[in-house]
């Protein structure tokens, strides 16, 4: 099929399911009871526990049971922790319960995390007492106090607790396809997270077409290090090996090391990464040689590929490496290279659409389908478009518009074949090593600082983290990096502190006296503008 215009219309040789991440767990459980589910990677890399399909599917519904004496089908429960079993269990179990998962980063500071409990409107909060030395037992107490709604704190990893029942069981309520199963918050154009509500159908759907692309199947081993939090980790990852009755090895955090030794002794066959992750991985074997021979395919995103990356992997790794193109607000895969793409499709482009999803790239004025090759705005319109965006109906209403085109806020084109390019973003976003990080509220945090007179937050080209964040601050005297650095630590996780600041003379401005972020851009890439800061 050859195009004549930026639109690609949806592929119908694959049909979407109406069916519940539940009832999902239920049928693939039946047809594949004894094999094995999940593994929990130990922080020494050994195994640790394992559970069949059939072992899983049990200790969810007893969740699920548990929790729904304790909660009403359809509210919310925010899951505050890393990629640890229990993680999973909720996950299923407030999908057989009707309950609505709300994720959030386990590095999340107070005011984040009360950010997210009050948005919600979440009921519950399950989480650990700390993870990578942050203490998340004190931040969840700061950050709940005043919550009228929070009607429970839960450590999972108190087992008493995490499965108390305050009657005797009931049967579990009916839940629809169409429900929410989840919340995933992401920035959005007024700095504050926004929270995509997704549905069953959206999530598991998506993740299913994205894994059979990809060729996942029964025999496949995915190691699963990408934050579950992410809908990278628990959707894409964890759906779609569920869907495909693949094993799952739950790892609670990328170490290019470690990764390296756990391929080669479980005989991984697949992962999701992100590009700074494969750099960290190839150096790593560069010192260690480890047999990688089991990789079949190696899919990732989040920031653009370079040409070396892709050739690096498939000469050393072994396996494909195939690009994609997503986000949070389509459950969230969009694009994915196919096996069979070349180098330059790889490198250059985000591969086509997945099935059943229509692209077009459209002009940023007049929302019209644009000719190939221009660039305009990436939208799409499918199955996976979320519900909307929770209590927010303005920032629905403008990303979805009236003909239910999502409109991503993404920059590129589109060839004849309908391989889709990235070229940059409408939204002022900064994408570090995989993760999402919008300028305003790291400004907002900064500008509270004394000696910052004016904060201009952007991402900065780089090779191995894609972007990194940068500050130029506008000041009169001259506070030290490590001072402001702090300054935004009492706000901000450690994520979304700058990586590089910059005291300048002043910002280049609009007719309207508006800060020009690209030409700041310009001008510091120059060798003009600014001066590091020490």
């Amino acid at each position: 099929m050859k195009l004549a215009t930026s639109y690609f219309p949806a592929q119908t040789e694959y049909e979407i399911l109406d069916i519940t991440i539940g009832e999902l767990l239920k049928a693939i459980a039946a047809a594949n009871s004894d094999s094995i589910a999940m593994v929990d990677i130990l922080n020494t890399d050994e195994c640790g526990q394992s559970w069949t399909y059939k072992e899983l599917l049990a200790e969810s519904e007893r969740l699920a049971f548990a929790l729904n004496t304790r909660f009403k089908m359809g509210e919310r429960i925010v899951v505050w922790a890393p990629n640890i079993p229990e993680w999973i269990f909720m996950e299923y179990a407030c999908a057989l319960s009707g309950l609505t998962l709300v994720t959030a980063n386990p590095s999340f500071q107070a005011n984040e995390l009360r950010y997210v409990l009050e948005q919600s409107g979440a009921v519950g909060l399950f989480m650990v007492n700390e993870f990578r030395g942050n203490p998340m037992e004190e931040i969840a107490l700061e950050a709940a106090k005043g919550n009228a709604q929070l009607r429970e704190i839960t450590n999972l990893i108190d087992v008493q607790a995490l499965y108390a029942t305050r009657h005797l069981p009931t049967q579990l309520p009916r839940v629809h396809p169409g429900d929410a199963a989840q919340i995933q918050y992401t920035s959005g154009t007024t700095g504050f997270p926004k929270g995509a509500v997704l549905s069953h159908k959206n999530l598991l759907n998506n993740a299913r077409l994205f894994c059979d692309r990809k060729g996942v199947g029964s025999h496949s081993v995915w190691a699963n290090f990408m934050p579950l939090f992410h809908t990278a980790g628990c959707a894409t990852g964890a759906l779609g090996c569920l869907q495909a009755g693949a094993k799952m090895l739950l790892i609670k955090q990328f170490n290019a090391d470690n990764i390296a030794q756990i391929i080669e002794a479980q005989k991984v066959t697949t992962c999701f990464t992100v590009p700074t992750m494969l750099f960290n991985l190839l150096e790593s074997l560069e010192k260690i040689p480890r047999d990688m021979s089991s990789l079949e395919a190696i899919s990732t995103g989040g920031a653009p590929v370079p040409p070396d990356l892709v050739k690096r992997v498939r000469e050393n790794l072994g396996c494909h490496l195939l690009s994609a193109f997503g986000q949070t607000e389509h459950s969230p895969m969009i694009c994915l290279n196919p096996i069979d793409a070349t180098i330059e499709q790889i490198v250059e482009t985000a591969g086509p659409p997945l099935p059943q999803t229509e692209v077009s790239i459209r002009s940023t004025d007049k929302n019209q389908v644009l000719p190939l090759g221009e660039v305009g705005e990436i939208c799409a319109r499918s199955y996976a478009v979320m519900i909307g965006y929770n209590d927010n109906p303005d920032a629905t209403s403008a990303a979805i518009d009236s003909g239910g085109w999502l409109h991503t806020g993404d920059l590129g084109k589109m060839d004849e074949l309908g391989f889709v390019r990235i070229t940059g973003r409408v939204k002022d976003m900064i994408i570090r090593g995989g993760e999402n990080h919008f300028p305003a509220e790291i400004e907002a945090a900064l500008i509270t600082h004394p000696e910052v007179s004016q904060v201009a937050v952007l991402g900065l080209p780089d090779e191995k983290w894609g972007e990194i964040i940068a500050a130029f601050i506008l000041s009169n005297t001259k506070p030290g990096a490590e001072t402001l650095r702090e300054h935004c630590r009492q706000y901000l996780s450690a994520q979304k502190t700058p990586s590089l600041w910059i005291q300048v003379p002043q910002f280049p401005l609009t007719g309207s006296g508006k800060v020009q972020k690209f030409a700041i851009l310009e001008k510091y890439l120059s060798g003009e503008y600014g001066k590091v800061m020490r």
